[in-house]
């Protein structure tokens, strides 16, 4: 099973002690079941993502001594293996898409002969189950058309779409930690399946990218998080603009009020048809001057402004 995830395993001496390094007590060579994984390689995988060979070497030490599950599943009740070895191995004859020579990471993993693993023992044997995914974290996802680590700075790159005929993909360095295989159904990796995590990102420079926005004349790829931000934002300037509307509205009739109330004898639809083509600076105009047009009411009585400080009234007397 040359290309197959799961391959065919026998157990000899170095294996049983390789694989006592990790267990309470002395384990017997009929006691455990073995097998080998491919775990992954250096091929651009389903998600337009492949690993480096630097990556694959580092990930060897890391996978090594974790544990096999399904499904990517946290509970502790399904466990069912642990590696108990791993290394890089070149693939004679074979390429990758991008030219390369073809590496795979593989592994040695072992499960005991229990009741309880007679079931999934005889699915691996009999090709079965044989997909395996695995999880680990990469400090790095670098663009293979500009070369920017796109979990960092903004790649206006679609991975997946070709640029000058060129396959963009995202190239995952800087392995720092691996935490499982598990069984799957379908493995990002065609050959072994792989599923990545990333160590999180700074916060989200939103002016980075609206300018990024802005000035793109192409496609255009967009973080989780950055996708969020940018929502956030313009769900923001909708409300704002929807309240500048109805802000509007009150300006219109506010200045159609005071213009039929200067202007009497005009027809209403008249100013109507004028109000409702004003920007809102014209409206905001024309109701600031409308304001400050306006006289406080005096009492026909009350014209002599000082004989009112006095408050002597002499213009009663008879």
């Amino acid at each position: 099973m040359n290309k197959g995830k799961i391959e065919k395993n026998f157990t000899d001496r170095s294996d049983i002690e390789k694989i006592n390094l990790f267990t309470r007590r002395t384990l017997s060579e009929e006691e455990v079941y073995t097998f080998t994984i491919r775990l992954c390689d250096n091929e651009v995988d389903r998600d337009f993502e492949r690993f480096s060979l630097d990556t694959l070497n580092s990930l060897c030490a890391l996978f090594t001594g974790k544990t096999g599950i399904f499904d990517h599943s946290m509970k502790s009740g399904d466990q069912k293996a642990r590696i108990y070895c791993a290394w890089v191995e070149k693939q004679e004859g074979e390429k990758t898409e991008c030219g390369d020579d073809l590496y795979c990471l593989k592994a040695k993993a072992y499960m005991l002969r229990s009741e309880g693993n007679a079931e999934l023992i005889e699915e691996i044997e009999a090709g079965i189950k044989k997909e395996v995914s695995v999880s680990c974290s990469v400090e790095k996802s670098i663009c293979s058309v500009c070369g920017k680590d796109t979990r960092r700075e903004r790649c206006s790159h679609i991975a997946g779409n070709r640029y000058n005929g060129k396959l963009c993909y995202r190239t995952l360095e800087g392995a720092k930690d691996a935490y499982e295989f598990s069984f799957v159904a379908v493995p990002a990796q065609r050959e072994a399946g792989v599923t990545k995590a990333f160590t999180d990102k700074e916060d989200v420079n939103l002016n980075e990218v609206i300018n990024t926005v802005k000035g793109c004349e192409g496609d255009l790829a967009l973080s989780k998080k950055e996708a969020k931000e940018l929502s956030s934002y313009i769900e923001g300037l909708e409300e704002n603009a929807r309240l500048s509307e109805e802000y509007k509205d009150e300006l219109k009739k506010e200045v159609a009020r005071q213009l039929m109330k200067s202007l009497p004898d005009i027809d209403r639809e008249i100013v109507s048809s004028v109000t409702a083509v004003m920007t809102f600076k014209e409206l905001k105009g024309f109701k600031d001057y409308f304001s400050k047009s306006r006289k406080a009411p005096q009492p026909q009585i009350m014209n002599d402004k000082k004989a009112a400080e006095k408050k002597n009234y002499s213009h009663f007397r008879i």
